[in-house]
C-alpha cells in the first residue's frame, strides 16, 4: 500500500507554485500553514516562516485566497493548519465554511482539544502523552486520518526519529482502524522511511520549508527523495 506523504508549506504568494512543485515531487497532501503570531506547537523554522508571512501582510483573508489559488493548481487534498485564536477571531463556522469553499479538504487546529468545538470537522492530533481514552476519542472524531505527534514538544528538524513513535503507533493501532500519519521532527528520507514502516503516512514540515527557501525546484527534488524512500 502506498504510504501517504503530507508536505507542509506556509501560505503566501509563493505557496501555489511551491505546492505544485511538491505534488510533482510526489506529495499526496499539502498542509497549508495559516500564520499565527504565537504558534505554540511550532519550532523555529515554522515560526520564522510565519513571521515572514505576517510581515508581508498575510492575514486570514489572504490565506483563504492563497488556498483557493493553490486548489486551482494542484489536485492533491489541501489541509489548512492553524490555531484556535484565528478561528475565534474570524468566526468558527464562518472559517470552516470559507475554507471548504476555497478548496480545503479538512482542517488542522493544532491547539483545539478534541472535545471542544465538535462541529468543526478536522484532523485530530494525539501525542505520546495522550491517554488511551483520548486517543480513542480523537480517532472517533477525526476527519480522514489521525495525526500522530511523535514528540512531546514543538515541530522542527531533528537528527533521529523519535523513539516515542513506535509505542504510540502500537497503542493507536489497538484502538482504531483509521489511517495514522506521523509528524513532528521527520526531516530526512531515512527518517520518513522509518516512520512509514510503522505508520500509514508521514508529515514533513520544517525540512520542507527549508528546501522551499531555495526555490520550487529544490523543494520538488527534496520531496522526490522522500517519495523514493517511502516507495522503496
Amino acid at each position: 500500500m502506498r504510504k501517504a506523504l503530507v508536505v507542509y508549506l506556509m501560505a503566501g504568494a509563493e505557496a501555489p507554485d511551491l505546492a505544485a512543485a511538491a505534488v510533482a515531487g510526489g506529495a499526496d497532501v499539502i498542509e497549508l500553514g495559516f500564520p499565527f503570531s504565537d504558534p505554540l506547537a511550532d519550532g523555529p523554522v515554522v515560526r520564522r516562516a510565519a513571521e515572514r508571512a505576517l510581515a508581508a501582510g498575510v492575514r486570514t483573508s489572504t490565506c483563504l485566497a492563497c488556498l483557493e489559488k493553490t486548489a486551482g493548481r494542484v489536485q492533491a487534498p489541501l489541509v489548512p493548519m492553524t490555531y484556535a485564536s484565528l478561528l475565534e477571531a474570524y468566526g468558527w463556522e464562518r472559517f470552516a465554511a470559507d475554507a471548504r469553499a476555497a478548496g480545503a479538504s479538512s482542517l488542522i487546529v493544532a491547539d483545539l482539544p478534541v472535545d471542544e468545538r465538535p462541529e468543526i470537522e478536522r484532523v485530530q492530533l494525539v501525542a505520546p502523552t495522550s491517554t488511551d481514552e483520548r486517543i480513542a476519542l480523537a480517532a472517533r472524531e477525526t476527519d480522514g486520518w489521525l495525526y500522530l505527534v511523535t514528540v512531546a514538544g514543538t515541530t522542527g528538524v531533528r537528527d533521529e526519529l523519535s523513539p516515542a513513535l513506535a509505542p504510540l503507533v502500537e497503542r493507536a493501532r489497538a484502538l482504531t482502524d483509521v489511517p495514522l500519519y506521523a509528524g513532528f521532527g521527520i526531516s530526512t528520507p531515512e527518517q520518513a522511511a522509518a516512520a512509514a514502516s510503522l505508520a500509514d503516512g508521514v508529515v514533513v514540515g520544517s525540512a520542507a520549508l527549508l528546501a522551499a527557501e531555495k526555490g520550487a525546484g529544490a523543494l520538488e527534488r527534496f520531496v522526490a527523495s522522500l517519495r523514493s524512500a517511502l516507495d522503496s
